[in-house]
């Protein structure tokens, strides 16, 4: 049954970045939705986020690859909250490997989730977002500017994802949807298989991330940072 309160989806949301973005806006009384290709992931995540504000996540099995896999979980965000007005589109993966290694597979997965799983990611979500004049966010990279060796695959998805967010920005500004991309450098993450550690205090961590989501989501309506930088302020920590 639909409330007054603000609901969001987050794609990837188990674990990483998609985790620091649900946990802060949890902490201030917006509903989330997490959605991951292992539903066992999401629920735990979701349980984690329900003890800090209890009743307000909930936990998805989704593959952001099957357009009709992320309508389900839209159909059943608006069946259990009635709403959507935030949506950050954050799953993504890396294959990083010189262009003579690189595999067909490796390429073919990259782009199909950095890439074509943000547009299915809109497709299935702008009608919500149409009725709540809601905001639409990307997590890309600095990997979306700035390419580097062994990056082929990901520079390709994370270019394109800038491009696309930059042009779909300008397709929904008329229906009152925000757009926006955040481009981060170097966060610490369990992103290619890293583990966090002590180490990577240095780092953007997960939770600043979030704290850009609210920061954007808060912004005065007429004003809109369509596209955001953010880097480790002292980088390798020095």
């Amino acid at each position: 049954m639909a409330d007054n309160i603000k609901t969001a989806l987050i794609t990837g949301g188990s674990k990483g970045i998609g985790y620091g973005i649900a946990e802060v806006l949890v902490k201030e009384g917006i509903r989330v939705a997490i959605t991951s290709r292992s539903s066992v992931a999401a629920e735990l995540a979701a349980s984690k986020l329900n003890e800090i504000n209890p009743g307000s996540a909930l936990g998805l099995g989704a593959d952001v690859r099957d357009l009709a896999s992320q309508q389900r979980a839209v159909d059943n965000i608006l069946q259990t909250w009635g709403r959507l007005d935030y949506v950050i589109a954050n799953a993504g993966v890396g294959h990083f490997a010189s262009i003579q290694e690189l595999t067909p597979e490796q390429w073919h997965e990259t782009i199909d989730i950095n890439l074509t799983g943000v547009f299915y990611t809109a497709k299935a979500t702008l009608d919500a977002l149409k009725k709540s004049e809601g905001y639409f966010i990307t997590i890309a990279s600095l990997a979306g500017t700035n390419f580097f060796e062994k990056g082929a695959a990901y520079n390709a998805s994370k270019f394109g994802l800038v491009g696309f967010t930059q042009a779909v920005m300008l397709d929904l500004r008329t229906e009152g949807i925000k757009v926006s991309t955040i481009m981060p450098g170097s966060v610490a993450t369990y992103f290619n298989d890293h583990q966090p550690s002590e180490k990577d205090a240095w780092k953007i961590q997960p939770e600043d991330i979030g704290q850009i989501v609210s920061d954007l989501i808060k912004m005065p309506a007429r004003t809109l940072p369509s596209k955001i930088e953010v880097r480790p302020t002292r980088p390798g920590g020095k």
